[in-house]
């Protein structure tokens, strides 16, 4: 790493197994936590840094804010910028999370739906597999502006980025059908249930190609997930939670906008002192509150080069074990993988025995209630609805377990989920036991 790099340590110190431990050890240890993708995690060192800003700030407030606080967010302006490989740290803002970052880009969206040239039925395209919060986003900003939003329905297993690239250009075309103008795609990097890894850059280009006006990549599992260069994805806003992979606390993310004359009206949708000056600057001050989640970056960057190979290793690594773990329960429980290894990120979909009778949703989350309750499992379990005609679908998979791999798991984590299942299928459990 150039010495220039801002990301780059001195000469760090390489963690050891019983400092990594250490790091780690405010998680319950009676949890086997396979589910890092919902909320992150953080160490003790980083911990312990955002304390020391909550006490500078309550030490002396008026100091802090005048002194400290901005220039600490720009530090996190510009470490991300180095991360995500941004041309200019003015196309850097840093938000609470991505919900906040979809709603500055729907807000700006909107202003366009009321212009001159809209047409009735203009779109918004989102995916059938966008995060909830997101997607009512979209819906509901867009449809209060007279938009219509068109759902991309992707298929689940998937086998290839191919699939996913013929579903989007259908329904790109859907789209634009009777002289009708798509003004937003929203795409996901990472969906977040069923997770896989979408061909971004790609579908970037098409949206390109067929004339959309905007694209938003919602990257909420993304950074310290998989490399990201907003640069060559092409998009015109892409965010990602700092919390969910890159070990920071909750609350804190980043918004990426390409720089254009056309984006200058951008703002956060909280109005302060700052409108007005700018969305990195307006999200900088949103009124008194908690900032410290946001100003520990440079901690978190000390932390990641204790490991071998910095953050570019911790996601190799990562991803290597998730899928050794995602085929070793496949094989155990004679089921399968939800994506090819190489759409798998840290994440991974393993098809649960069909057995177990998964048949609702309600009977997914009973099931993901018992395995944390009686066997200190966490770990989101997804229904697949069968599809229509499917008569034999009770002999079908309609289960599927998400596993997370972060560095402070272990083996026996995936091994104590492996027996419990293989308990519940010899014990001839199924989910109609829960409902009673």
């Amino acid at each position: 790493m150039a010495a220039s790099d801002p990301t780059a340590a001195s000469n760090p110190t390489p963690i050891t197994a019983a400092e990594l431990r250490e790091e780690f050890s405010h998680h319950d240890p009676s949890i086997a936590r396979i589910n890092n993708g919902s909320f992150g995690c953080c160490p003790a060192t980083v911990i312990a840094a955002q304390d020391r800003h909550k006490l500078l700030f309550l030490r002396q407030p008026d100091s802090y804010y005048t002194n400290d606080l901005k220039p600490s967010i720009l530090r996190t302006r510009r470490l991300i910028q180095t991360l995500i490989n941004a041309d200019h740290v003015d196309e850097v803002s840093i938000v609470d999370n991505a919900t906040t970052a979809a709603a500055v880009v729907l807000q700006h969206i909107t202003r366009t739906f009321f212009s001159s040239d809209l047409h009735s039925g203009d779109a918004a395209l989102i995916l059938h597999y966008a995060y909830g919060a997101v997607k009512k986003s979209v819906q509901a900003y867009i449809s209060r502006a007279g938009g219509h939003v068109i759902e991309v329905h992707l298929p689940f297993p998937v086998k290839s980025n191919s699939e996913i690239i013929h579903e989007f250009q259908k329904a790109l075309h859907l789209g634009k059908s009777n002289g009708r103008k798509i003004r937003l795609a929203v795409i996901d990097h990472i969906t977040s249930m069923p997770c896989v890894v979408i061909p971004v850059k790609e579908l970037v280009r098409m949206c390109r190609d067929e004339g959309v006006d905007k694209v938003f990549i919602d990257g909420a599992h993304a950074i310290g997930n998989i490399e990201i260069d907003v640069n060559d994805i092409g998009a015109d806003f892409y965010t990602s939670n700092l919390h969910k992979w890159l070990f920071c606390p909750p609350s804190a993310s980043f918004l990426y906008c390409k720089k254009s004359n056309k984006l200058s009206n951008l703002h956060h949708p909280v109005v302060s002192l700052e409108y007005g000056n700018g969305l990195a600057m307006e999200s900088s001050w949103v009124g008194t509150r908690d900032y410290s989640a946001q100003l520990v970056l440079p901690e978190v960057m000390e932390f990641v080069d204790r490991f071998e190979g910095g953050i570019k290793g911790i996601m190799k690594r990562n991803h290597e074990t998730v899928v050794e773990m995602a085929q070793m329960l496949a094989e155990a429980w004679g089921t399968e993988l939800g994506a090819p290894p190489e759409m798998c990120g840290s994440l991974a979909m393993v098809g649960m025995p069909p057995r177990l009778g998964i048949g609702s949703d309600s009977d997914a989350l009973l099931l993901r209630k018992h395995l944390r309750e009686c066997y200190k499992v966490e770990v989101p379990i997804y229904f697949l609805a069968p599809l229509e005609g499917q008569l034999d679908w009770r002999r079908r998979i309609t289960g599927y377990a998400r596993i997370s791999h972060q560095v402070y798991n272990v083996v026996e984590d995936y091994f104590r989920f492996r027996d419990a299942v293989k308990k519940l299928v010899k014990d001839g459990f199924t989910c109609g036991h829960l409902s009673k």
